[in-house]
């Protein structure tokens, strides 16, 4: 049993809160109040609840998390967020003999967190990917003889899908790229997979000697918006072959800790590609927790040097999020034909991101109430624009 601090909140700070319990552990959540009532801080498996004003990569939030840590004897530390993830791998030399975790150093970090330089590592080593022109510092380092549409423009560094625009022709690229890159930095080019193919994300966890100590495999079914959202069911599958991979790229990267990538399937070749490593734990966790993997004791036993528990990893359980999945139904010309089907909202194997158990309900209440709002702001933002 251990005092667990989770960073963040989302759905995956709700199913990681409950894998934890599992166990008899002890959960604390820290999180920022912008984070007010998303899932995990409404569960009652969270024993201690601290928001701050601060924000995660502040000095101040820093203060706050060491006082934390001291006064309720926190022995390990997850990060549920990439500003979190990041937060720590700064701050790593200060952490190390304050409480248990595992991430590598700050350079190790930003070479596989920033999409640029990931890519660059998979041109490297060969590992596959799309087509990625890197190095752009500004719009004319690119000439349209280089380049062949459709491409996506891809901030360096984002969460999710934020940023990352869709260009058809070279004067869609000469307007569009200098305004993402003032909004979010710097970017780089990279081929448009069509649709067709399957979107998999891919979880990994390495120990510090360089060991594979565990993986999950989910493949995304459904997402909203259907262009570039977040996905709204999942399904576990089982790829050796890309697990394989994704731990070579991390062992030759120097990667320790916990890693999540993203991948879509080139429909024309049948072969998964490597889109970004998230370094922290994603918010369709759950997936793989259902499938027998209890992530949140795996990462705990081995911060706490315990011994590895053995889990049987089992193909074909469903994730749905019932909020976007209702969002989806509505926008969707796929709707009805699409499998699973919509109405299918029972089943053994058939489980919600957005929910924890019967015993348990403010998570979903206040969790579905925050995305309405956030919808509706949205909506008035868009037509403020107009």
């Amino acid at each position: 049993m251990a005092n667990v601090l989770i960073l963040g909140c989302g759905t995956q700070g709700l199913a990681i809160a409950k894998s934890l319990c599992v166990f008899d552990n002890n959960v604390f959540l820290l999180y920022n109040n912008e984070d007010k009532d998303n899932y995990a801080d409404a569960s009652r498996y969270v024993s201690k609840k601290l928001m701050t004003i601060y924000t995660p990569l502040s000095d101040m939030f820093f203060t706050y998390l060491k006082y934390v840590i001291m006064t309720y004897n926190i022995n390990a530390l997850i990060p549920m967020g990439d500003i979190y993830a990041e937060m720590i791998s700064l701050h790593k030399e200060e952490l190390d003999g304050l409480v248990n975790f595992k991430m590598p150093s700050y350079d190790v970090f930003k070479r596989a967190y920033d999409k640029n330089q990931l890519m660059k590592v998979c041109q490297e080593y060969q590992y596959p990917h799309p087509f990625t022109i890197t190095n752009i510092k500004s719009i004319d380092d690119v000439s349209e003889t280089e380049v062949s549409f459709p491409l996506l423009i891809k901030p360096n560094i984002t969460c999710g899908a934020r940023g990352m625009t869709l260009v058809n022709n070279y004067q869609e690229l000469l307007d569009k790229f200098p305004k993402i890159q003032a909004e979010y930095g710097d970017c780089h080019l990279q081929k448009y997979i069509k649709q067709g193919g399957a979107q998999v994300e891919v979880q990994l966890y390495i120990d510090e000697k360089g060991k594979l100590i565990n993986s999950s495999v989910i493949s995304k079914y459904r997402w909203y918006p259907e262009k570039g959202g977040s996905s709204c069911c999942a399904i576990s599958v089982n790829n050796k072959r890309i697990v394989d991979i994704l731990y070579d790229l991390l062992k030759n990267i120097g990667w320790v800790g916990f890693a999540d990538f993203d991948t879509i399937e080139d429909p024309d070749t049948g072969e998964l590609l490597i889109m970004e490593l998230n370094p922290r734990v994603p918010a369709c966790i759950k997936t793989a927790i259902e499938s027998g993997i209890n992530w949140g004791q795996v990462i705990v036993d081995d911060y706490m040097g315990e011994p590895q528990k053995m889990y049987e990893y089992k193909e074909g359980e469903i994730l749905r999020h019932l909020g976007f999945e209702t969002l989806w139904f509505l926008k969707s010309p796929n709707r009805w034909r699409m499998k699973p089907s919509y109405f299918a909202f029972l089943g053994k194997h058939i489980h919600y991101q957005d929910m924890s158990d019967w015993t348990d309900p403010m998570p979903f209440i206040k969790g579905t109430i925050r995305n309405i709002k956030k919808v509706i702001a949205h909506k008035e933002k868009e037509k403020i624009k107009r």
